[in-house]
């Protein structure tokens, strides 16, 4: 074969080579930023730091109808993903296509959650209800809110430590971390008390810790909101002519038992600092982690002269209240004949 034919055979093949990685890398960028997901509403994946791209291909079939990821992986493989891995919430919308999935992985731009933060009984059922909301570990948030000496840091004690926490909704990253969780609640208690509620605290003579333990024995007394303002002027009577308390929830508290019925005499021995019938004033802290309403209520209560209250006969969970010893006691009988009709002894 001549040297002309050999160098026309050569070009020949050189030109067929260069048609054939023309065609795939126009099918590669076809596959990467032309094909798109067709979706009703944004989607939403979320990411582990235990995820590779295998898996996050798989996240985001699910959540698009099984729609081709050949795009997500020729850019994890070409940009060595697994060694820049992301974690969180993000978002896939209507037309995207693989590249603009891929990028907004990489940029780590992530998709706020709404995190709802309850009033609970107890911190650690907190805990709990926060960390099934976000990429946090239980026991590492738990870490938090009992090591004594971070308490201690933050000017909370055991016992204080539930009025840090003002329950609303807010917005934070799936994957925040512990620490920042905590300084995010602590930021959001600092909002709440702003000069105006710390003026109203200041002129009851309390703290916003103080307000919060009355508050919480005002959401265990009743869970009516028209109520609430109502319980918390009869407290705050009581504490004006340095009469003790005498709130059941502080006793049911101080039992170990919140969902007792029935408070009996004998239950108002117990020897505890948050048995409001033995000491006066307030217990050491709330008794759970108290609601904005009751907050509210009694930062705003409703000014009138009732000492006493006892829950309606009626079992609607509203309370009879009364000026008088005379009037109470009477109130009193009514209830404790309906427990016993309905046999209930606790």
């Amino acid at each position: 074969m001549s040297i002309k034919r050999i160098l026309k055979w050569s070009l020949a093949l050189i030109a067929a080579g260069a048609a054939v990685a023309a065609a795939i890398s126009a099918y590669g960028y076809y596959i990467v930023k032309m094909q798109t997901v067709e979706l009703a509403e944004t989607a939403y994946i979320y990411i582990t730091p235990d995820d590779n791209s295998s898996t996050i291909m798989r996240k985001i079939e699910a959540v698009t109808g099984n729609a081709s990821t050949k795009g997500f992986a020729m850019l994890a493989e070409h940009n060595k993903f697994d060694s820049r891995k992301r974690s969180g919430k993000f978002a896939i919308n209507n037309g995207e296509s693989m590249y603009d999935i891929y990028r907004r992985i990489v940029s780590n731009e992530q998709t706020p959650v709404k995190l709802t933060v309850p009033s609970t009984r107890t911190v650690p059922q907190l805990v709990g209800t926060l960390c099934r909301q976000l990429m946090i570990d239980s026991l590492e948030l738990s870490e938090f809110t009992t090591h004594k000496i971070y308490i201690s840091r933050i000017g909370y004690n055991e016992a204080t430590l539930p009025s840090l926490f003002i329950p609303d909704t807010y917005e934070v990253y799936w994957n925040i971390k512990p620490e920042r969780l905590m300084i995010k609640l602590m930021e959001e208690r600092t909002k709440f008390w702003n000069s105006t509620r710390m003026a109203k605290a200041k002129a009851l003579g309390l703290t916003p810790e103080q307000v919060a333990t009355l508050a919480s024995i005002v959401d265990e007394e009743t869970n009516s909101n028209e109520e609430k303002p109502i319980v918390a002027g009869l407290y705050i009577n009581r504490l004006k002519r340095g009469m003790p308390l005498q709130a059941d929830p502080t006793v049911k508290f101080a039992l170990g038992d919140p969902t007792r019925r029935r408070i009996l005499n004998s239950d108002l021995e117990v020897e505890s600092p948050y048995n409001t019938y033995k000491h006066t004033g307030l217990p050491p802290g709330p008794i759970r982690i108290p609601t904005k309403q009751a907050l509210e209520s009694v930062l705003n209560y409703t000014k009138h002269d009732y000492l006493y209250m006892c829950a309606k006969e009626d079992f609607s969970g509203r309370h009879n209240f009364a000026k008088s010893l005379g009037e109470h006691n009477a109130n009193a009988r009514r209830y404790q004949q309906a427990l016993n009709k309905r046999n209930i002894k606790k």
